[in-house]
């Protein structure tokens, strides 16, 4: 069964802010840096579901809809990616679900490792956050492919 997410991508100062999910086994990308968001609920569209998402995960509630960036998938899940910038600064926002969040530049993140300052170590980067910054550079516009890699990506967006 295919499950839909949707992700955000906030940026602030030219710095994208990330989740460090939590090491659960059985959850997608256990202990890497991601975007926040995740699953639609049964009726939602992508364009809620990441707001909802949003208030659920950091206490902040989008004022407006997020602009659709993309949408990728692979076997197991389509993901719909949204891009806009974050009005607020990071000590605004309360992490409610992951281990850690962090701003970090593209530089940073084109590195394949992020530091945690709670956790005090690096951690790798979730393959969605991979995705994003694959797309961001337009050099694999079709990703990995099935073998767990980024999927096919595209601009259209599915269910917006």
């Amino acid at each position: 069964m295919t499950v839909e997410v949707a992700l955000a991508v906030l940026e602030r100062q030219e710095r994208w802010l990330l989740q460090l999910r939590d090491d659960i086994p059985g959850i997608v990308a256990p202990g890497a840096w991601g975007l926040f968001g995740g699953h639609l609920d049964p009726g939602e569209t992508a364009a809620q579901a990441v707001r909802r998402e949003l208030l659920e995960e950091i206490n902040w509630w989008a004022p407006s809809p997020l602009p659709f960036w993309f949408w990728h998938h692979n076997s197991q899940r389509i993901a719909h990616v949204f891009r806009a910038s974050l009005p607020v600064p990071l000590a605004s926002l309360t992490l409610l679900e992951g281990q850690d969040m962090v701003l970090a530049s593209l530089e940073e993140l084109r590195s394949g490792r992020l530091w945690s300052p709670r956790l005090r170590q690096h951690r790798p980067l979730a393959p969605s956050l991979q995705c994003a910054l694959a797309a961001l550079d337009l050099c694999r516009p079709h990703g990995h492919g099935a073998d767990g890699g980024y999927g096919e990506v595209s601009g259209r967006s599915r269910q917006a």
